[in-house]
């Protein structure tokens, strides 16, 4: 179990910055199958259950207890997927972040290896239980990673909105298709953003997509015009643009700020406006985030994402 923080140190950790979470952690460590199906019943939201899924997943060394339970359960969806999540985030570990032209071909091999392992497993699920939630989001994952294509991905996502609309964390998965370094295009990442916004009811994380596309296009272009990236985030319509999107999501009055996925989407909020410089108006996020951070969107800024998150938050809140 992670030690706890000094106060002031920013939680990257979700299973610290929200204690419901917590016990899957404990669960998962202690190979406790009933008390970990127990803790994700007490996750009825799809959003909220999809970074559950990724505690456990990115639980060091839980591979073989999630294994020998799918093994077991052969039938149960839950754990045949908690397996899969497991072997899609090792196989990213694998992989790493890194552009697809600076990875080595025998780690793409043992990528996709472990992602169609994970495939299998899902595909059976969904056949199962097609409004199985959990299982369409992590084969949105898969079919990113395995370069299946941005109609694949689509179709994997449409099929999970059939059930879920207005899944944030699938949302996201497909914006992320849907840019260019992974085959899709600034006009349809904007489109989608621009639909997920339109349609989504007030106080949703889904307006917070607008301001994903603007981080990733931003970063595009610090990647090879730092003046061309800096024009692009202070340019005014896309201001505008940005205002609008939070005005209504993160700073509607029906949007919550307690729950997992407000941690994302007031950090994206933040971080371009960091980025342009317009520290008062990255303020309001700062204080609805408290200590509570994400490696995203803080790693597109730097190597060290809670060395940005603080800096850039001390300057947006020089009083605390």
């Amino acid at each position: 179990m992670p030690a706890t923080p000094p106060p002031d140190r920013p939680l990257l950790d979700p299973a610290l910055a929200f204690p419901a979470l917590a016990p899957l952690r404990a669960a998962t460590v202690a190979g406790d199958w009933d008390a970990l199906a127990t803790a994700f019943e007490a996750i009825p939201d799809e959003d909220d259950r999809t970074l559950a899924c990724r505690v456990v997943a990115e639980t060091t060394r839980s591979q073989l207890f999630l294994r020998l339970t799918a093994e077991r359960l052969p039938r149960d969806p839950l754990a045949r997927t908690l397996y899969a999540a497991r072997l899609t985030t090792m196989g990213w570990e694998v992989r790493t972040g890194a552009r697809a032209a600076h990875v080595a071909a025998e780690r793409f091999e043992e990528f996709h290896g472990y992602l169609r392992r994970a495939e299998r497993l899902l595909i059976e699920v969904c056949a199962e239980h097609p409004g199985y939630a959990l299982a369409w989001h992590l084969r949105t994952v898969t079919a990113r990673g395995l370069e299946l294509g941005p109609s694949e991905t689509r179709r994997r996502y449409d099929r999970l909105t059939e059930h879920h609309p207005h899944h944030f964390s699938a949302q996201s998965q497909l914006l992320q298709q849907l840019c260019p370094k992974w085959g899709g295009s600034w006009e349809a990442a904007e489109a989608f953003a621009a639909e997920c916004l339109e349609q989504a009811p007030p106080g949703s994380p889904a307006a917070a997509l607008v301001a994903i596309v603007q981080l990733e296009r931003w970063l595009a272009l610090a990647e090879t015009d730092h003046d061309d990236a800096e024009e692009y985030v202070e340019d005014r319509a896309r201001h505008a643009a940005l205002t609008q999107a939070a005005a209504a999501s993160v700073l509607h009055p029906d949007f919550d700020s307690a729950r997992p996925h407000s941690v994302t989407a007031h950090g994206v909020f933040a971080a371009v406006h960091c980025l342009a410089r317009r520290w008062d108006e990255a303020a309001p996020h700062f204080r609805a985030l408290g200590n509570r951070m994400s490696a995203f969107p803080w790693e597109y800024l730097g190597s060290d994402p809670v060395r940005e998150f603080t800096t850039h938050r001390k300057i947006a809140l020089p009083d605390g």
